[in-house]
């Protein structure tokens, strides 16, 4: 298990479709593991294989819910593996969540998504699964679906933020 590079915007391999994964073989599993320890070490909750520069239809998903309210309880991992996904229906209810990404580091931004969606995908087994899911979960999954279409969530903003957000993402790189 290895902590992979993430690219970050604006590497032109952002922009790749993903193709469909045909075989869930060992290398995949491999890169599953490698992408929570690269996921968990960002610190992240959610990667697109094509975010370490695999153009594959594979992600991974872990909300992390803490155990308890108190500051120092450590969360509690539930580990999703999204393989080959597809958003069925969408609802037309929308919801506003503050997004950021692991490829625009440290740069957030509200962004309008269905509030509910019925999605199917593998497991890392081979599992078929078909669920509607809502809240932080149904955002995180589009999220990183739209990376699998090359797209990244400040797509989905206006020209003004989006060219906003890259500058002070410059800006913050020169400073580094």
């Amino acid at each position: 298990m290895a902590v992979l590079p993430i690219l970050e915007a604006p590497d032109p391999r952002l922009r790749t479709i993903s193709t469909p994964v045909d075989t869930i073989d060992d290398a995949l599993q491999t890169l599953i593991d490698d992408m929570f320890d690269t996921m968990y070490d960002a610190p992240g909750i959610g990667l697109a294989a094509i975010q370490v520069g695999v153009p594959k239809r594979v992600l991974v998903i872990d909300l992390q819910e803490p155990e308890s309210d108190e500051e120092d309880a450590k969360p509690v991992r539930n580990p999703m593996v999204f393989i080959n996904p597809q958003i069925i229906e969408g609802s037309d209810q929308l919801s506003v969540y503050n997004e950021g990404c692991l490829s625009v580091p440290d740069q957030f931004a509200e962004v309008e998504r269905p509030a509910t969606i019925r999605a199917s995908w593998m497991d890392r087994e081979g599992r078929i699964h078909e669920q509607t899911l809502e809240g932080l979960l149904a955002t995180c999954l589009q999220h990183e679906m739209d990376h699998l279409e090359g797209i990244l969530f400040i797509d989905h903003l206006s020209r003004l933020k989006r060219d906003m957000l890259l500058k002070k993402l410059q800006k913050a790189r020169r400073a580094a």
